[in-house]
């Protein structure tokens, strides 16, 4: 089956070893936080974007990743779906429990069951036209035994126009 873009999606070969877990979570909530980590509310500008994130994964500080997106218009125009998780997903039934875009302030929470359980919560702060920071929190249960907790701490910087 075919994943759309920006889904989550679970890596249905996971072993059951913790730490192939991990690794597996760590990946997916990496692609989760790329794919959704660029956008705007009203003030925010398109165009290509610098995105840090540092990751605490089960106590361990992960090294922290840099990556840049192109952000178009249309996506500045729609903080609400650039900044969130995708519902779709393989091997899992996610949900979108709450989300709220009120004055510069995203927030969104997301519960997933399946092959593993997990529950994210997002919180997006834009503080200019030209960065914002934001947490993303990931817990991650397989057979009701905690397999991750994790934090990610994510800034944005608008780099100027995309290439």
């Amino acid at each position: 089956m075919k994943v759309p873009r920006g889904a989550v999606s679970i890596h249905s070969g996971c072993p059951v070893a913790p730490c192939a877990c991990r690794a597996t979570l760590a990946a997916m909530l990496g692609s989760l936080l790329l794919i959704r980590a660029a956008g705007a509310v009203e003030a925010v500008r398109p165009g290509q974007w610098r995105i840090t994130t540092r990751v605490l994964m089960n106590g361990t500080t992960m090294p922290a990743e840099v990556k840049t997106r192109c952000l178009t218009a249309e996506q500045a125009g729609d903080p609400a779906r650039t900044f969130s998780p995708e519902v779709a997903s393989v091997n899992t039934a996610c949900e979108r429990l709450d989300q709220k875009l009120d004055r510069g302030r995203l927030t969104w929470r997301m519960r997933c069951r399946g092959q593993i359980d997990i529950d994210v919560a997002g919180e997006f702060n834009f503080d200019s036209p030209e960065r914002y920071i934001a947490t993303v929190r990931t817990k991650a249960f397989m057979a009701g035994r905690p397999v991750a907790d994790s934090s990610a701490a994510i800034e944005g910087v608008h780099a100027g126009p995309c290439p």
